[in-house]
């Protein structure tokens, strides 16, 4: 019987813990989604992102000014999703991230991200966004 007391709450927080990890799926589903059309606005950035350029283009920051007055998230979005595959390019996260600092844009806090995208603060997805966190291997900067 006591076997049986113990089995219940651990079934339970078991469940608990799948619901909570389907929720950031979801999350981050619907979060590509709604961004999916914004970042289009950011293609000028791509030679910047992928270490191909010194310097944003002026196209890029008026692109990323729009982006984040519509969805600050959509940047953090972008940066999480650095090795996704299906992205189908190599994106610089550290580059990324100082995007609205090279385009001398006050409004975006990259450490915002973990909690816009609902990440866990101490997991490998939010680390990226920490100061000295993994941001990859990706390229380096255009000299």
């Amino acid at each position: 019987m006591a076997a049986k007391a113990v089995q219940w709450p651990v079934m339970v927080v078991v469940v608990m813990m799948g619901a909570a990890v389907a929720s950031v799926g979801a999350d981050m589903d619907a979060d590509r989604s709604e961004c999916a059309e914004q970042l289009v606005g950011l293609a000028p950035c791509l030679q910047y992102v992928q270490g191909q350029a010194r310097s944003p283009a002026p196209d890029c920051c008026g692109g990323l000014s729009q982006v984040l007055d519509k969805s600050p998230k959509c940047l953090c979005v972008l940066v999480k999703d650095k090795d996704d595959p299906n992205l189908g390019i190599k994106i610089n996260a550290s580059l990324a991230l100082a995007l609205p600092s090279a385009c001398g844009n006050t409004k975006a806090n990259v450490s915002h991200c973990p909690q816009l995208l609902h990440l866990p603060p101490n997991s490998k997805d939010a680390a990226i966004f920490s100061p000295g966190g993994d941001k990859g291997t990706a390229a380096a900067p255009a000299r």
